[in-house]
């Protein structure tokens, strides 16, 4: 569970933990916390104490994680910055430290409308004996008060896949990531030997990029998605059209970003010309799916409206181009954290000295009824 302190303070995450109380099925819980001080990841253990299962509050602003990170950042193996990415793939390396659990799921703590069937329906494909994925996406359908949600999947990256498939040809990849009902899902579920040789986005592309991991790792039919529930909603990011470097836009830029990245990786060659021609292939057929979907809200008895979804497609387009001129400016960028089995080839002790961090960390600041349901993981 990625999760922000300022999430502590939502009705959402409270009703996750309830939901989660109920799960038998659990061998353990990790929570990875960003952005808390020390008086906060007090009560954040006091917070997650409710939970009747074994489980880990990591303090990823805590010194220390923050010494693991130097230590890291010393061989060029640590995260680049915080964020959403980075708290992933300490909570990876977390686990890779124990060998108690089999499957492995990951989803958001903003979700207003969960409950514990739709972990269930996560996991059943990788955790079911007689079935042979390794990766499971979920996927729903995106509407809550009387409106269209999801304006980044709808808008940018089904567009934007479709525009690409245009210009660059029905590249493999391209097509897989069109199959998924919906590529930007925060929800995964993966076998527990599959984290060690992720490499992840650190930033907005990492559900794009957890969905190109997977498709170099293995074979398509090892890969599934699965409905997760008839309605979903979560706190919605703003759309900050004044600043690329926040909300929906910053997360616009990003996923360009991880989708032009890949395509290199795969021989396709960029350049400032091909990048207007997919800026002008995506604006037209992005219009086009404004126009689908105004027909599919009104059908279904939704409130959409034309004109902020036509400035959201603008905006898109014009960050498309962003992200293409910073692709081409800084092509020697690393855009992904190194993988665990990386990590361990040149530090095979740090992801205990990681557990034993998080350990003392709940040891020193936890209250007895944290404590005791919080198990050390062994340490070499």
């Amino acid at each position: 569970l990625p999760c922000l302190y300022s999430e502590l303070q939502r009705e959402a995450l409270k009703n996750i933990l309830v939901e989660l109380a109920k799960v038998p099925y659990l061998s353990r819980i990790v929570i990875g916390l960003d952005r808390a001080n020390e008086s906060e990841y007090r009560k954040a253990l006091e917070y997650f104490s409710v939970l009747p299962q074994k489980h880990a509050v990591l303090w990823n602003d805590g010194p220390r994680l923050r010494e693991i990170d130097s230590k890291l950042r010393k061989d060029s193996l640590a995260p680049p910055e915080l964020g959403k990415g980075c708290n992933v793939w300490y909570c990876m390396g977390y686990l890779t430290a124990s060998d108690d659990q089999s499957s492995i799921a990951l989803h958001d703590c903003d979700i207003t409308t969960y409950d514990r069937s739709m972990l269930a329906r996560l996991l059943y494909p990788v955790a079911h004996p007689s079935f042979n994925f390794r990766f499971c996406k979920g996927y729903y359908a995106r509407y809550a008060d009387g409106k269209m949600n999801g304006r980044v999947a709808r808008l940018l990256v089904t567009p934007l896949i479709k525009a690409l498939m245009k210009v660059v040809g029905n590249h493999d990849h391209l097509v897989y990531l069109d199959s998924f009902r919906y590529p930007l899902a925060g929800e995964f579920s993966l076998r527990a030997d599959a984290i060690r040789d992720m490499r992840i986005p650190n930033d907005w592309g990492l559900e794009v990029g957890i969905l190109s991991e997977m498709k170099r790792n293995y074979s398509v039919n090892r890969i599934c998605q699965v409905e997760l529930t008839d309605a979903y909603d979560h706190k919605h990011q703003d759309l900050s059209p004044e600043d690329v470097n926040k909300g929906l836009s910053k997360m616009s830029v990003d996923i360009c970003k991880a989708l032009y990245r890949k395509l290199a990786t795969n021989g396709v060659v960029f350049s400032t010309e091909l990048f207007r021609t997919i800026k002008a292939t995506y604006y037209r057929t992005a219009l086009d799916f404004v126009e689908a979907f105004a027909k599919d809200a009104k059908i279904n008895g939704l409130e959409l409206d034309n004109h902020k979804e036509e400035a959201t497609v603008e905006l898109f387009a014009e960050n498309l181009m962003k992200a293409g001129q910073y692709f081409l400016d800084n092509s020697m960028d690393a855009p992904f954290i190194p993988s665990w089995n990386r990590v361990l080839s040149a530090m095979p002790k740090i992801n205990h000295e990681l557990a034993e961090a998080v350990h003392q960390d709940m040891k020193s600041f936890g209250h007895s009824p944290a404590q005791k349901k919080h198990t050390q993981l062994q340490v070499a």
